[in-house]
């Protein structure tokens, strides 16, 4: 998962991920990170234009409300349940996703400096573009 790492809104989303993911299965890379861009790059995303986190599986690249959909299925519980958004037309989802990814600096704020995780957390984040895949 590719996430805009100085967004508010992005670094809280990735924290409620991590305490609701099913198994340790994901792995995250901050936008601003090399891994990140080479990812972008290497899936034909330009990373100066991102407003929207990407998730990669099964060697295709997810955006926007998609992307939020497929993150769904890592979750454990009723959380599982949102990945049910998809009955919505695709054209509405995204259209009410990028309204909030527009404003998602105003409403929630920024951070000064992209997020370092924890070292509990290291080892699931790709910052070195050697390392992703």
């Amino acid at each position: 998962m590719i996430f805009d790492g100085v967004c508010k809104l992005c670094t809280n989303s990735l924290a409620f991920i991590l305490r609701h993911e099913a198994a340790q299965e994901l792995r995250f890379a901050p936008l601003q990170s090399p891994a990140g861009k080479h990812l972008m790059q290497k899936f034909g995303i330009d990373p100066g234009q991102m407003k929207t986190f990407v998730v990669i599986a099964d060697g295709r690249a997810y955006v926007r409300s998609d992307a939020a959909i497929r993150v769904s299925r890592f979750l454990r519980g009723g959380w599982k349940l949102f990945g049910i958004v998809k009955v919505v037309p695709r054209p509405i989802r995204d259209y009410v996703y990028d309204v909030v990814a527009r404003n998602r600096y105003r409403w929630f704020g920024r951070h000064d400096i992209c997020i370092v995780p924890t070292s509990e957390l290291e080892s699931r984040f790709i910052v070195d573009y050697k390392n992703a895949t």
